[in-house]
């Protein structure tokens, strides 16, 4: 019956899923190819809610000061987008686990695939988390940038900072700011973390070993298992696979 298979995905997926996805997961991992507007119906119909994410209270990131200089929007001039590698977005979020602790999670984003291509976890929000994320960025993809990649956040005091520019430009990228009451930038970042909190069960968890155990699993996932609408119902490393070859 077709509302058992959606009710198995929905609560597989922790109730935080809605018909997108479970038509998407239905195709891809049980062959199944249901309308997204019936499965809509059924879930009404059957009271499957999906839990509705809290919008994000953290954006408390120091502005520039001074002496740190804003980089322009290059996000705002034509380009290619879908190029493998071209846009790497960029942002630091929170993460509030155990008794009041707090942890921050500093990510780099493909924005042709989605992928998360490199991420730090950190319990300060020093100049050592972007460092260090550069640091794996430039491990993850060796010499192999694009030779025209963007760099791309907000104008938050670690991205202004002047070491924090010059350790981009020497990994060969160019750095690029999102303006004020832009949202082009937010929408994308803001999208993974909104997913990433929805998956993740850090908020019980006591250490930060722990947690970021946990960060390692949700961004595997993400990267592996989450099919994506926009991406031709793929995930985001299948999706990669699938530039390269085109």
């Amino acid at each position: 019956m077709d509302i058992k298979l959606i009710q198995e995905v929905f609560l597989n997926k922790k109730e935080k899923i809605g018909a997108l996805q479970i038509k998407m997961i239905m195709e891809n991992d049980y062959s199944v190819v249901m309308n997204h507007k019936k499965i809509r119906r059924l879930m009404a119909k059957y009271n499957l809610e999906t839990k509705v994410r809290k919008a994000n209270p953290y954006r408390k990131m120091a502005k520039a000061t001074q002496e740190h200089l804003t980089c322009p929007n290059l996000l705002s001039r034509e380009f290619v987008q879908e190029e493998p590698g071209k846009v790497l977005l960029t942002d630091i979020t929170y993460l509030y686990y155990g008794k009041g602790q707090k942890a921050y999670l500093s990510c780099v984003k493909n924005g042709s695939t989605r992928e998360i291509v490199a991420y730090h976890l950190s319990t300060s929000l020093t100049m050592d988390i972007v460092y260090e994320t550069l640091k794996k960025l430039k491990q993850a993809i060796g010499h192999h940038f694009h030779p025209e990649a963007i760099l791309h956040s907000d104008q938050g005091f670690h991205y202004t900072h002047p070491l924090f520019q010059s350790k981009v430009k020497k990994l060969g990228l160019t750095q690029s700011m999102s303006r004020k009451g832009n949202c082009w930038y937010n929408a994308p970042m803001e999208s993974f973390f909104g997913h990433f909190k929805d998956l993740a069960d850090y908020k019980s968890l006591d250490n930060l070993k722990d947690v970021k155990s946990e960060v390692d699993r949700v961004i595997e996932e993400y990267n592996n298992y989450r099919y994506h609408w926009g991406l031709n119902k793929m995930t985001p490393v299948q999706y990669r696979s699938h530039q390269i070859s085109a």
